[in-house]
């Protein structure tokens, strides 16, 4: 069976129960993860959208957001 991009995304929730766009970057070179969120989303998961504030290597604050998977489906 071929993994998709949304089976490593969702296996990833599975597993940790979130994930950030850095993530999916670094781990699996997904740099659409907001797409993949919203499939899962019409699929049924609940995935919620939490905004963080942290500040970046030149000291900015910065936010994203980190999706949470609440209840698989």
């Amino acid at each position: 069976m071929i993994r998709t991009a949304r089976d490593r995304i969702l296996e990833h929730l599975e597993k940790n129960k979130t994930i950030t766009s850095w993530e999916a970057i670094k781990e699996y070179g997904i740099t659409r993860l907001s797409e993949y969120i919203r499939q899962l989303r019409r699929e049924g998961y609940m995935i919620v959208s939490n905004w963080t504030e942290n500040i970046n290597r030149y000291g900015d604050k910065v936010r994203y957001v980190v999706y949470e998977l609440k209840e698989e489906k």
